[in-house]
């Protein structure tokens, strides 16, 4: 603290001789700084930091250096722009045409007290204030000067070197607190002139007297040795050297170097490049030729003068050519003339049964009563299990034209014909727990619903059998309907179309405690745990969740729920995994893209087959009209399942004489 007080003081004895040495009479109406056109905006930080006697003190340095200037639209213009968590123009650079009017302008400025965004403030000097709608005239210097008596809460460096790409020239006033890393990354070059740091608000006034002498300074490539090698470019106090264009700024800041775009491989040129400032020309090697885009190069063309006589294709070479044959012919020995491969009639082929040639390559076919097999080379009699998406969990039996499913024993087919289980159905009480979280996203969460009506269908929903209860959870919980409103699949349905998105968080936790404790009670239609009916619980979601749900995922499994966990996108594994039941694999399905939750909703196996479920099961009268019809239907299913099974057997049987007597 004692050395910055120290540099400080020194600082201001500087200054202050060198005002007494130039004996500066106070400015007035009638002695102004004659700099030419100057665009000024001052950018001034009003965080909460910033003490009311500081900002007074602020305000009274911006009047004292507008005393100083020329103000008017065509001389100097001024506009300021205060900022903290925000940015506000107080007033912009073509507002104002007289001193009294900016000063008026100044002193009804209300701080606004909150954080300090740098970054953002100067973004807006860049992109709003120094631009034609708000007075910025054109080929006039642009100059900021940024107050500020803090560390800026967000990024500085990059924006601030845009805008001194921009043209514009960034003086950086640190007070107090202020960081001089911060000051130096958003100032323009030099620091030393363009950088300026203080212990406090009450000697802000040295860079007033500082930021004038810059202003109304001399011409300095004018009245000094600024030693520029090509060109001297002035500022408002300031200077730098520019290169003439093929000549790029060394390291020095004042010398320029020759840019050797061919040493340093910026150029296209396909063989030679011959370098000069800032620029190239294309040349070829002996044996070429420049092409029309003066960058590629291409080989003599022998083949274009007509006199090969090859009967395919020339091919030109350095100094020459050959001749060449399509794909599938071969080269004769005059070195012209080309000829079809038959691979076929060469024994150059692995087909099983019949071979198709064409010049140079060959296709397999089979006899009539065969089928190609997936190796395009041997072949099988048509069997429909093994060209056909059949189905069958276990095993799939072909027939002449046709197949059927089969289970292992101890398992029965399933309604669908294709799946095996140790019963057929079962009534189950199912609740499913839906992310309506802001990360969903309104049409994604419109897949979800189908998705809700896809795993609906798979179900034999009624009073009696299956029921279902939707929950929607985001940063509450919202029950759509309980087990007992709806009693039919598409009163379920239409009931799913009609909910709304929620939005906002992901309390996977407190959905799982909602359905543990409200939706599998009695009063909301679960029935009595003493029937047996399983109940079941599926959590889809989309994301990690907010809150814990380990507690109330154990609860789940423990009080007897059978719980899937489906997880799309952002969902983590461990969440998922924690929630599902074992085996794993038979609960807990992921997908990273919401179009394929439709795929999962396809393969999801919800029926429970209990050891004594106790639901309504309807027990039919053997003698009664429907139940003989039934009973007259399998039969002839089963007849004409063993009818087709024959006459496969005696197709094959046909097969099997007709190899014998040819063989024969």
């Amino acid at each position: 603290m004692k050395m910055r007080q120290l540099r400080a003081l020194c600082g201001f004895i500087l200054l202050t001789l060198a005002v007494l040495a130039k004996a500066r009479p106070k400015a007035g109406p009638e002695q102004k700084c004659k700099s030419g056109p100057v665009d000024l905006v001052f950018l001034i930080d009003s965080s909460r930091s910033v003490r009311p006697h500081e900002f007074e003190t602020m305000r009274k340095f911006m009047i004292d250096i507008l005393n100083t200037l020329d103000i008017g639209l065509n001389a100097t213009r001024v506009g300021v722009v205060q900022y903290s968590s925000q940015v506000r123009s107080e007033f912009t650079l073509k507002a104002h045409a007289k001193l009294e009017n900016m000063v008026r302008g100044i002193n009804q400025i209300i701080p606004l007290a909150q954080g300090t965004m740098t970054g953002l403030a100067i973004k807006y000097v860049m992109n709003e204030a120094f631009t034609a709608e708000a007075g910025d005239r054109p080929k006039v210097p642009n100059v900021a000067v940024i107050v500020t008596d803090g560390r800026p809460q967000d990024r500085v460096a990059e924006v601030a070197a845009e805008a001194r790409e921009k043209g514009i020239e960034i003086y950086a006033v640190g007070v107090a607190r202020a960081d001089m890393t911060s000051l130096r990354a958003m100032a323009s070059p030099p620091f030393e002139d363009h950088v300026f740091l203080v212990e406090s608000f009450d000697l802000i006034h040295q860079f007033g007297l500082q930021f004038q002498d810059k202003l109304c300074g001399v011409d300095l490539c004018l009245e000094s040795d600024h030693g520029c090698e090509h060109i001297c470019e002035s500022s408002p106090g300031s200077y730098h050297c520019l290169c003439l264009p093929g000549y790029t700024l060394n390291d020095d800041g004042k010398t320029c170097a020759a840019i050797d775009l061919c040493a340093e491989g910026k150029h296209d040129c396909g063989q030679l490049c011959i370098s000069s400032p800032g620029s190239f020309t294309c040349d070829c090697n002996k044996g070429y030729k420049l092409n029309d885009d003066k960058k590629t190069c291409s080989m003599i063309d022998y083949c274009s003068f007509g006199n090969h006589s090859c009967e395919h294709e020339c091919v030109s070479v350095l100094n020459g050519y050959h001749c060449r044959c399509n794909e599938g012919y071969r080269l004769l020995d005059d070195g012209k003339t080309c000829q079809a491969i038959d691979l076929c009639a060469e024994g150059k082929h692995d087909c099983e049964q019949i071979c198709i040639s064409a010049p140079g390559i060959f296709t397999c076919d089979c006899n009539k009563g065969f089928k190609l097999n997936k190796d395009k080379k041997t072949c099988t009699n048509m069997d429909l299990c093994n060209t056909v998406e059949h189905g069958c969990e276990h095993q799939c039996v072909s027939t002449p034209g046709s197949y059927y499913c089969i289970c292992p024993e101890g398992q029965l087919l399933q309604e669908d014909g294709k799946s095996c289980g140790t019963c057929k159905s079962a009534n189950i009480d199912l609740v499913l727990l839906i992310d309506g979280s802001k990360s969903v996203r309104p049409q994604n969460f419109e897949l979800v619903k189908k998705f809700v009506n896809q795993v609906v269908d798979s179900l034999d929903v009624s009073a009696h059998g299956t029921r279902v209860g939707l929950v929607q959870y985001s940063s509450r919980v919202r029950t759509e309907f309980p087990l007992n409103m709806y009693h039919t699949a598409d009163e379920i349905k239409a009931a799913v179309m009609k909910v709304e998105y929620m939005e906002k968080g992901t309390m996977t936790g407190l959905a799982l405690k909602h359905m543990l404790e409200n939706s599998f009670s009695e009063a909301e239609g679960a029935r009595p745990s003493s029937r047996n009916i399983p109940r079941v619980g599926l959590v889809f979601t989309d994301g990690r969740s907010q809150d814990d749900i380990t507690e109330y995922a154990k609860k789940a499994k423990e009080a007897g729920i059978t719980m899937y966990a489906v997880g799309v996108g952002k969902a983590v594994e461990d969440e998922l995994r924690e929630i599902a039941s074992e085996p794993l694999e038979k609960h807990f399905y992921y997908t990273t893209d919401f179009t394929a939750i439709s795929t999962i909703a396809e393969n999801l196996k919800l029926n429970v087959c209990p050891e004594e479920s106790q639901g309504e099961i309807e027990v039919k009268d053997p003698c009664a009209c429907e139940s003989l019809v039934e009973f007259q239907q399998a039969t002839m299913s089963n007849l004409e399942q063993i009818t087709q099974k024959l006459a496969g057997m005696t197709v094959r049987l046909e097969q099997l004489e007709n190899q014998l007597l040819s063989r024969k």
